[in-house]
């Protein structure tokens, strides 16, 4: 395991190191100009004042009820060691937790501490709202020294460092095993789309069981699927890849609908989509209104089989694409960045350094959310984590690296109106609604105009 986990780190470099040279500043998810004015807030080089010892901060993230649960534990531990410490954990499943963390910068209420993820970082930098962690590296109070440069590099945004990167991931294509027995299918990894579509017939065929591609959380799938097409979907002032690429994308949705094996949109009428907890593969009341599969990330196995039903055997493999080289990529995992008005940003980036460098914390932590980025810690960790994080790393050495491509950089300014279009377009089509043809037409051509007009604002 020591050994997986060191190659884990090795195998991402390549993938991080594009991160390090920055990229052109976005708006954040549901912006706010009222966060605009805060814009110089988190980019001086000035020293970083001293904490007093004594803090009250809040500390938000989203995820699940495993990485909830694991959260408070490392919580409380660190309370224990550092008296007169209160932080406050606010939990939410990802959905929610943009549209939270929108309304707080309107409010200049931002948390202290803030669960960062890959796609937003640029955003919230350009508009002001992360506070810029060099200065707490110059002078020690947080120390990177066992962390490789390349996956640090990975929180930078210009010459500011704003995440600490705290895992790596990749896509994962979550199976129930157990039901692809029974339909006489063996899932194999790195599967083309069609050979993925073959199996969803006939699993739907023999037992009942429909699929789900990713529906209402298409963001990721859609900008995975235009790698195939030697595309970068979104950029700065326009979206990658031509309009057949999209009606490509949509016809999936509309033959899945009218072949009968996807699930039908009323599923989802009331679930929190993107809930690991209400997802159709773990939850529902027979075949017609459950999945076989689901589209997710590496890092979301333990809890997936924590919230399966008895005698589910959730299994992992890639997601289907045209050129599945092309398309999988290993992604930094989530981040932590300190908001640019932390009442007390030196006890936030302490509590940063801690998470980082000890090994009890990560031990608590048990990598749920990825492999930790100190190598101290991760080869000290290593033989105590379960079976289920050793698959993941065994996944991401053996599976991943070797057949993947360099990720995407970070979404440029528009992203978010194009992906609330993308849901949007993508539940109509699978209404009957609208085909296929007039949805990739729409999102081309209104996606575009969003981007240019993204752009031509900043």
């Amino acid at each position: 395991m020591k050994k997986a986990l060191c190659m884990v780190t090795a195998a991402a470099l390549a993938a991080m190191s594009l991160v390090g040279c920055g990229s052109s500043g976005t708006s954040a998810p549901a912006e706010t100009k009222a966060a605009e004015t805060k814009a110089d807030a988190g980019k001086t080089e000035a020293a970083p004042a001293a904490s007093n010892g004594a803090a009250n901060m809040v500390f938000s993230w989203w995820g699940n009820q495993v990485r909830n649960e694991v959260t408070q534990n490392a919580i409380e531990l660190y309370q224990s060691q550092n008296p007169g410490v209160s932080i406050d954990g606010q939990f939410s499943e990802w959905a929610d937790y943009w549209d939270k963390l929108a309304t707080a910068a309107a409010g200049n209420s931002l948390p202290d501490i803030i669960q960062m993820d890959y796609k937003y970082l640029d955003q919230y930098v350009a508009n002001g709202l992360l506070l810029d962690l060099t200065p707490y590296v110059k002078d020690g109070t947080l120390n990177l020294n066992d962390c490789d440069q390349n996956i640090v590099n990975a929180g930078k945004v210009g010459d500011g460092l704003y995440a600490i990167c705290h895992g790596i991931n990749s896509p994962a294509l979550l199976y129930n095993k157990t039901i692809t027995d029974e339909a006489g299918v063996t899932i194999k990894d790195n599967m083309t789309l069609d050979e993925f579509v073959a199996a969803s017939k006939t699993i739907h065929e023999k037992t009942g069981y429909k699929t789900n591609m990713s529906y209402g959380v298409g963001e990721n799938f859609v900008e995975y699927f235009e790698r195939s097409n030697d595309a970068v979907m979104y950029t700065n002032g326009k979206l990658g890849g031509k309009e057949q690429d999209y009606v490509e994308y949509f016809k999936l949705y509309e033959n899945g609908i009218k072949d009968g094996w996807h699930l039908d949109p009323s599923v989802f009428a009331e679930r929190t989509i993107g809930s690991i907890e209400q997802d159709p593969m773990v939850y529902g009341s027979s075949p017609e209104t459950m999945s076989w599969c689901s589209f997710a990330y590496t890092n979301q196995l333990v809890a997936t089989r924590a919230a399966a039903p008895e005698g589910a055997n959730i299994q992992m493999t890639t997601w289907p694409a045209k050129d599945p080289k092309k398309s999988d990529y290993m992604k930094p995992g989530q981040f932590l960045s300190v908001s640019a008005t932390a009442k007390d940003p030196a006890a936030a980036v302490k509590f940063i350094n801690w998470w980082t460098n000890d090994v009890e914390c990560n031990t608590t932590l048990k990598a749920e959310r990825g492999i930790p980025l100190s190598s101290k810690v991760a080869e000290a960790v290593a033989p105590k984590l379960d079976a289920s994080t050793a698959e993941i790393a065994s996944f991401l050495n053996n599976v991943v690296a070797p057949n993947s491509s360099q990720i995407n950089p970070p979404s440029g300014n528009g992203t978010s109106e194009v992906n609330d279009l993308l849901d949007k377009l993508e539940e109509q089509v699978c209404y009957g609604q609208m085909t296929a043809e007039e949805a990739g037409k729409q999102l081309f051509e209104q996606g575009n105009k969003i981007m240019a007009e993204k752009a031509a604002a900043k």
